[in-house]
């Protein structure tokens, strides 16, 4: 990869099933109005703050929220990859649904939910373990990296925010919180480092 090459990771807006208090992983829900407008607030902001007019490859989790949130954040850039690996963890029992609601459908998985949520052994009730989720997650990044040529300049990445501060922990050893519509800047000069993180002052508005 050329020295200086930019990942810039953005989470998707708001979806139509209330992202913003809901547990969707895999459930396939579509970006809301406000969610796209979200993603056309990321756009500018990275073309007149951030010098990303251009993507030499954009990519996205295969689910529909990124998948769109992508296509309006990149506007003509090159087409659309789906990596199929950055999907959000599957969340089992608790998909679809709040904290408060899982509390009340769940509550011994929801305390051991809370007291072991970041461990890599724990599990989502009938859903995907830390481990499997984070392993994944790294077969994603290795092949994005195969996709990305060395005489590439910047790549975007629409996913979520589990995937996201996977791939920055991975990537610079730091955890951003991930905001629906925030933006991650990392930077390869020599090796990766963050160059802004949860850049979120373009949705104040919304």
């Amino acid at each position: 990869m050329i020295r200086g090459a930019r990942l810039i990771l953005v989470r998707h807006g708001e979806t139509e099933g209330e992202s913003s208090i809901r547990y969707h992983g895999r459930s396939d829900v579509a970006l809301s109005e406000l969610g796209r407008a979200q993603m056309r607030l990321a756009a500018r902001a990275l073309e007149t703050r951030h010098s990303a007019k251009k993507f030499a490859h954009v990519f996205s989790s295969p689910l529909v929220r990124a998948s769109e949130g992508a296509r309006i954040v990149a506007g003509d850039s090159p087409p659309l990859v789906t990596i199929d690996e950055f999907a959000e963890v599957h969340f089992g029992l608790f998909e679809g649904l709040t904290a408060d609601e899982i509390r009340e459908r769940y509550p011994d998985e929801f305390a051991r939910w809370n007291a072991d949520r970041l461990a890599p052994i724990y599990t989502y009730p009938a859903g995907e373990s830390r481990a499997d989720f984070t392993n994944r997650v790294e077969c994603g990044l290795e092949r994005m990296l195969t996709l990305w040529t060395p005489r590439d300049d910047d790549a975007l990445l629409v996913a979520h925010r589990g995937v996201i501060r996977a791939i920055v922990r991975m990537l610079t050893r730091q955890e951003p919180v991930v905001e629906l519509g925030s933006i991650q800047i990392l930077r390869f000069d020599g090796g990766w480092h963050a160059e802004m993180l949860d850049l979120n002052d373009h949705l104040i508005d919304t």
